[in-house]
Parts: structure tokens; sequence; C-alpha cells
């Protein structure tokens, strides 16, 4: 039950002819009101077969409406061609009319219209992965839909809340019991088209759950009420189609999956197609015959580009991950498991959770208070009764009763607030912890109070560069899930020896790391904490590649560079924070690693002038670096301590070579 799922059903009830859709009738008096009343009729009419069709007499309907000063019929108008172009998936301008449609029917306090439209506007939020709106935009439709009693809207807003209860894997039975909570409000208003869309919705679930005997019912049941060649049944015919691929009736499935390819494309609805194109995809991998997967996976990805279907392009990223990865082809693996990362990080970010929370908090709250104000104003009535009747005898007790119910309200409103404020409290709490993990401390400090970081010069900042020798080699050699665990364990090593050294870890680039010393906050020993720290993380990799030695796994070669000059440090960006440095010390940092070796720490004249009384360094002499010139550069041989040189605990990067 992807978003293109749910949004049908709110089509559908849009579309549901009744008590509103003769309001539109009744105020539409004279001829030319009857012709803006059977454009409307005609509209809905064509929506499922020729959505274009809709658009466009929908649209003449705009028109002579708008000339009439005929309100309500405008209002229609404006909503039926949102519904052509939501049909075809040009969520845009389902949008535009939409907003256009619900200010009209604000104007009109027509509640009725209002709830219609909050909830089509949501399904549109829902569409393109934003749930954060799409929720709100529901609850208020419900909200309306339970104040006026209103079977149709509650059912179309019961079913929005489903959908997006579902995108998340926690709630997902949530979900289902939204759905079946709807189901039965279809059969009490004789709505077939919404009963098909649940059910099939329902089917999914029951898919997702294994319990193929129920899934396969509701499929059925929703082609049944549906109709066999409404576009709407293309997603029961894909789940059914899904079920024989479980089976391992191949053919059989894919005959499911063509039809439903076909009604999509008859009735040129992108998401319809794009699902279908994608689960012919998965059929083909279960085959393992991959270059033809990957052909439809292909198409279906151009699709989602094009409707900004993100959670679509992460099951297709994945699919086609595992294609690639199964083909042999691990270069095109990696790149969409890449892809597949920087998806899921925009479809699932606690910010996005947090503020779902507090809407449906904020709802709850609502609906709680006005059930505590109505029985307020039912006490009250009897008390006045009671006091009519018998006001001596009763107006202690009256007074008692009273005193008790303030005292409840304003114990549990206490109670309440405590609450809250412990929420936001653990909310801010894990705000801060997550704007450190990004940025310095004292750097973080600074954006919270200010809302801004200003960039400062350092006048002595060490940094250290770190890259690995023939990585993309290496990278060739290997799996992407085998690339990416070695090289996330390498940074997590990283980060752990640069945090003993209380230094400041600025980026990663690809298998590059970069960090620095005395920044923010200024540090006298930083240089020596910097060499210290590049010294340890040699060791570390020696270590690592004893280890893929005794595998008989080719070792990881690092080569490091340490400068130390003037930089510039400050935040970047506005939506992401990034704290990064600038300057030639940066520039000169980089180039002291490429033009190192493996397994040695090269360092700069400037840094030595630092560290040569604490470590003996071996002077390379004058070496040309691109774009800076001649550098004097040294290799760091041994520690001294006490005037006693000392040897670091290395091994040599080519006796290791030698003896694997």
């Amino acid at each position: 039950m992807k978003n293109k799922r749910i949004t049908l059903l709110v089509l559908l009830i849009g579309l549901v002819t009744g008590s509103y859709a003769q309001s539109v009738t009744a105020e539409g008096a004279g001829n030319d009101t009857t012709e803006v009343n059977r454009l409307l009729q005609l509209s809905k009419e064509k929506l499922a077969t020729s959505p274009d069709s809709t658009v466009q007499i929908a649209l003449q309907a705009v028109a002579l409406a708008e000339k009439l000063g005929f309100a309500k019929g405008h209002a229609t108008a404006l909503k039926n061609v949102g519904l052509g172009y939501f049909r075809q998936s040009k969520y845009p301008e389902a949008l535009n009319y939409w907003t256009q449609s619900l200010k009209i029917f604000e104007e009109l306090k027509d509640e009725t219209g209002v709830a219609n439209l909050l909830n089509n506007i949501a399904a549109v939020y829902n569409s393109n992965s934003d749930d954060v709106k799409a929720l709100e935009y529901s609850l208020k439709s419900l909200q309306i839909a339970e104040k006026l009693g209103d079977k149709l809207r509650i059912l179309s807003a019961l079913s929005t809340v489903a959908n997006i209860y579902y995108n998340k894997p926690q709630t997902k039975d949530t979900a289902l019991n939204y759905l079946l909570r709807a189901l039965p409000l279809c059969q009490e208003i004789g709505d077939k088209e919404s009963f098909g869309i649940i059910a099939e919705n329902i089917g999914e679930i029951y898919y997702e759950k294994n319990d193929d005997v129920k899934s396969l019912e509701y499929f059925n049941k929703s082609i049944e009420a549906l109709g066999a060649n409404n576009i709407s049944s293309a997603f029961a015919y894909n789940g059914i189609g899904k079920l024989y691929r479980r089976e391992g009736h191949m053919e059989e499935a894919l005959k499911y999956h063509n039809l439903a390819l076909s009604i999509g494309q008859k009735a040129n609805a992108g998401s319809h197609i794009m699902q279908s194109l994608e689960e012919i995809g998965n059929l083909y991998a279960a085959k393992r015959d991959f270059p033809s997967a990957l052909g439809f996976y292909k198409q279906s990805e151009a699709l989602a580009v094009e409707l900004n279907s993100k959670s679509t392009l992460k099951d297709l990223f994945e699919e086609m991950s595992d294609a690639y990865q199964q083909s042999g082809d691990y270069k095109n693996a990696y790149a969409y498991q890449r892809k597949l990362g920087d998806i899921k990080d925009s479809l699932f970010n606690e910010t996005t959770e947090k503020k779902l929370g507090a809407l449906r908090f904020e709802v709850d709250l609502e609906k709680k208070q006005g059930e505590i104000n109505m029985l307020a104003k039912d006490n009250d009535l009897q008390a006045a009764t009671i006091k009519r009747q018998n006001f001596a005898k009763n107006a202690f007790m009256i007074g008692l009763f009273l005193a008790f119910i303030i005292a409840f309200l304003v114990y549990r409103n206490y109670r309440m607030k405590v609450k809250s404020h412990k929420i936001l409290d653990q909310q801010k709490n894990e705000i801060e912890q997550l704007l450190l993990n990004i940025l310095p401390e004292k750097v973080a400090k600074e954006l919270r109070q200010t809302g801004r970081a200003a960039p400062l010069h350092y006048d002595s900042v060490s940094v250290m560069f770190t890259d690995f020798k023939s990585f993309t080699i290496i990278a060739d050699t290997m799996s992407p899930d085998e690339l990416v665990a070695e090289l996330d364990a390498c940074f997590i090593a990283f980060d752990g020896i640069i945090g003993k050294y209380n230094l400041e870890k600025i980026k990663t680039i690809g298998d590059s790391y970069m960090c620095a010393g005395g920044i923010p906050s200024p540090d006298p020993q930083h240089v020596l904490k910097m060499v210290k720290a590049g010294i340890e993380i040699q060791e570390y990799v020696e270590e690592m590649n004893q280890r893929r030695a005794e595998k008989g796994l080719t070792p990881w070669k690092i080569r490091i560079g340490i400068h130390v000059g003037p930089v510039v440090a400050g935040v970047v960006g506005k939506k992401k924070y990034a704290y990064d440095i600038w300057g030639s010390t940066v520039n000169i940092a980089s180039r002291l690693e490429s033009n190192g070796e493996p397994g040695r720490v090269n360092i700069s004249h400037a840094t030595y002038e630092v560290i040569k009384d604490k470590y003996l360094c071996s002077p390379r002499g004058k070496i040309s670096a691109k774009n800076i010139g001649e550098i004097d550069m040294y290799f760091i041989e041994h520690e001294i301590e006490n005037g006693v040189h000392k040897p670091l605990n290395l091994t040599n990067l080519e006796e290791l070579e030698v003896s694997n």
C-alpha cells in the first residue's frame, strides 16, 4: 500500500453522488447554472476512463461558473479539474486547483466541501512522501467530518490516515485497524468503488504479513467491487501476481502483472504504470533473468523520478543494487547502494517523526478538550435544574461537586503540562546531541544562541589528511557491502583516536579522512596531539593489515600528511550544517598526504619545528607539490623520551607484502 494506492480512494470518494452533489445542483436555478451542473456531471463520468477529458470539461465549467458568479459551482469545478490532474499523477497541478477550491468553500462556510478538499490535499502531500503535511490535512478533515457525522468524509479521512501509518514499519498494524474500521462505512453508504480500494489495501497488508489466504480473499473482493477493467483494479491484479510469484507460478504471475500494466497504460496513469513495471522487474529477478529485470526497473525508475515518488525509488534502488550485484556488476551495485542510502535519509528522519507525533497529540488534545467542555455544559444544566427544585437542600452538594470537577481539571492540566515539558526536554536534548554530532560544542552553542556561527581566523591550526593508496583497485575486488563495512570500521576507529586527543573531525570524502587540532578552542599542545593521533592511526591500520594477511587478503596502504598554519573556520550551508576550514594550510596538508608513502607519517617543516624535540624525523628535502610549489618534507622516525630514541610500533608494508 504505497502512496499511489490509497489516494485512489480519495479520488473516488470525491466523485460519489449524494446530498453534497445535489446541493450544487440546487443552487443552480437558471438555465446557465444548469449547464454548469451538466458539465460537472460529465467531467465526473469521464474520470475513470479519460482523466484528460475530465480536466478539459471541468475547465469549461470553471469559466462559466466564474462568469455567472455561481460560487459553489465554481468551487466544485475547480475540485474536478484537480481530480483529473491527480488521476494523471500531475500533483502540482492538482494541488493548485484544490487550494483554489478550498478557499471558496471556506468563504462559503461549507464544512462538507472543506472536509473533502482538506483530505484531497492530504492525498497530494502523501503521494509526494510529505507525511507531516499529509497527516496535518487529513486529521483536520477527520475532525470536521466527525463533527458533521458525515460517513463519507470520515471514510476518506480514515483511509488517508491509514496510509500514512502504513509508511512506518512499526505502525502497520495500526494502519490495518484503520482500514478495517473504514470498510463497513463503504457498505453503509453503498460505495462499491471505495470498498474495492480499501479491500485491495487490506489485501496488501495481509500479503506482507504472509497471510496469503486472506490476501487473495481481499484482492478478489476488490476486483469484484471495482470491475475487471477499472483503473483502480490494477493494484489488485499486481497483488495477485505477487501471490503467484511467491508460490513459484511465474507464468500466471506475469499474466496478472501485464494485465495491470495494460490498464495503467490505457488510462495514462503514471503511478500504476510505474508500479506494474517494478513488479514485472521483480518477477524476472526472481527467475534470475537480471538483464530483463533491470530493463523494467529502469523504466520504472524514470517514471518514479518524474513523479517524485521517493518511496518507490527507495524500493527500486534496493532491488537494482541487488540485481547488479547478482549479475557481478559491483560498480553499479555500489552506485545504487549509495542512492539507496540517500533516499532513506530523506524518508526516515527523526524530525519528521517528532512533527507527526506533535500533530497527532495536538488534534487529540483538541478533541478531548471539546468532550470536557460538553461534559461541563451538561453538568451546569443538571445543577441548574436541581437548584430550581430544592436550592437550599442541594446548594452545598452542588458547590462541592463543582469544586471537585475544577480540582480534577486543574490537576489533570498540571499532569499534562508536566508530561509535555518532559517530552519537550527530551526532544531538546536529542536535538542538541544531534547538533553536537555534526558541529563542535562551541560552534553549536553559538548557533543555538544567535542563529548563526560567525567564521573565525586561527593563527595556528594543525591539519591532517589520510588516504588509502589504490583504493579504487581494492574497491573493484570487493562487494559493496564488504567495502562499506571495512571503510566504516576504519573511520569509526579514526573517530575514536582523534576524540581521545580532543581533535576535531572535519569531514570524510570517499576514502579520505580530514581532521584538525587547535579549533574551535585553542590548544597549545594541538600539534603534538595531532602527530600522536597520526601515528596511532598508522598502528591501527598495520594491525588491521596483519589480520587481513592471515586471511590472505590485500593490505590497505594508508598515507598521512600533517601541516600546521593559519586557517579560517566556520559553518557552511543552511539546510544541512557543516563545519569546515579553508586556507593554504588545508591545501598544503592535502599535498603532504598525496606526496607521502604508505605506512609513513609525512609532515611539513612548520610541523617539524614544533615536534623536533619530541620526535626524530628524517628530512626528505624539497619536494614539488601540485599547485603549491616546493615544500620541505619530513618522515617521522622515532619518538624521543628523556633523550632516548623510542622506535615507533609500525610494521614495514613492503615486508608485509613479501610475506603474503
